[in-house]
């Protein structure tokens, strides 16, 4: 099994955790069409395998099991950091540091990728550092304000105003993050 402490297979799969065997298999198949990589449009070879990597842990009753265990740790253990980091005296600018790290993300994938400019949010998990559900909340807000957007799978990208507000405010909050860091 893959590690667990980065791997949610019911995010990848797009399924609660309560899903019962026929609709993880539903699912499953959707996409795994999807996202098989012979399809020419959505074809991603990682994110097969992700999702097949899912499907054999949550479609196997014990394997489940024992996924479902060290799940619910792992969801303890995050909540734990949320409320945490909700008592933190620097909340504020650790939020704001967090928006403009999306916006980072999201800016070099669009420059770099301009054919597939759109992250998973479970991909911005992994690149971040931040849990999911430290990333809600800002990914809530960038939305608002029409900064990023979702593209019809759910992936994050960022917008025209997004990239205007990081260019604009770059520098500022460049010197902000190496003040805070000296």
């Amino acid at each position: 099994m893959a590690d667990e402490r980065t791997t949610d297979y019911y995010e990848v799969l797009q399924v609660s955790a309560t899903a019962d065997p026929e609709t993880i298999h539903r699912i499953y198949r959707l996409l795994a069409q999807r996202f098989h990589p012979d399809n020419l449009e959505t074809g991603s070879d990682s994110r097969f395998r992700m999702i097949s990597e899912a499907y054999t842990v949550l479609s196997n009753p014990q394997e489940r099991a024992r996924y479902d265990v060290a799940y619910q740790r792992q969801k303890q253990d995050r909540w734990r950091l949320v409320a945490a980091g909700a008592e933190a005296d620097n909340d504020f600018e650790s939020e704001q540091t967090a928006r403009m790290t999306v916006l980072e993300v999201l800016y070099t994938k669009r420059r770099t990728e301009p054919r597939e400019p759109a992250i998973f949010t479970l991909d911005l998990e992994e690149m971040t550092g931040r849990p999911r559900e430290h990333l809600e909340f800002t990914i809530w807000y960038l939305i608002q304000k029409k900064l990023v957007q979702r593209d019809d799978n759910s992936r994050l990208v960022i917008t025209a105003e997004g990239v205007e507000f990081l260019e604009a405010n770059y520098r500022t909050n460049t010197r902000r993050r190496l003040h805070a860091a000296s």
